[in-house]
């Protein structure tokens, strides 16, 4: 897992990853986060933050010194068991689609801070495709054309592939795609 790292200034490193975290929907889904802090702490604060483009952060939970602070809308949704600093979500939604902040204080002789943002995409399972044939009842060889009509009724980044004896077909004078 390729990491990053925030705040190597001062006494306090906060590790998330770097890449965008996929999840499917209705599944659970743990952003794994990690901190490290050389100073002698009185008080450490967790704090999570989600945010779509084009709108304020909101305030999903939080905790000071293990002890948690949900925001009653999400309470039951999102999951929180400190010193670990990691998020779980359950169940996955495709409105939970965007960008998780967490940040982190710890308080001792002054205070450390350190945040991050994870990018998360929620895929939904591609469901089996349906095949259509116009005209139904096929075609008279060397006389008509055929048309083959491929469709899913869910799924994210749907990619269409034809094939033919197990090789992938191109367009050309015989075939043609849309």
């Amino acid at each position: 897992v390729l990491s990053f790292y925030a705040g190597i200034c001062s006494a306090l490193k906060l590790t998330v990853p770097s890449h965008t975290i996929h999840g499917i929907e209705g599944q659970p889904l743990h952003l794994s986060v990690d901190y490290h802090f050389n100073a002698t702490a009185s008080e450490i604060q967790i704090i999570w933050l989600f945010e779509r483009s084009q709108s304020n952060p909101k305030y999903l939970l939080g905790s000071v010194n293990q002890r948690v602070i949900p925001d009653l809308e999400y309470q039951h949704k999102f999951t929180l068991m400190p010193p670990n600093a990691s998020l779980r979500i359950n169940p996955l939604h495709l409105s939970d689609e965007g960008n998780y902040i967490v940040k982190v204080n710890v308080r001792g002789n002054g205070t450390i801070a350190a945040s991050q943002k994870i990018q998360v995409a929620v895929d939904v399972p591609v469901t089996k495709p349906t095949v259509h044939t116009e005209p139904s009842s096929g075609v008279v060889e060397y006389v008509g054309n055929i048309t083959l009509k491929c469709t899913v009724d869910r799924g994210t980044r749907v990619v269409y592939q034809w094939m033919k004896n197990g090789k992938r077909l191109h367009a050309g004078p015989n075939y043609i795609f849309s």
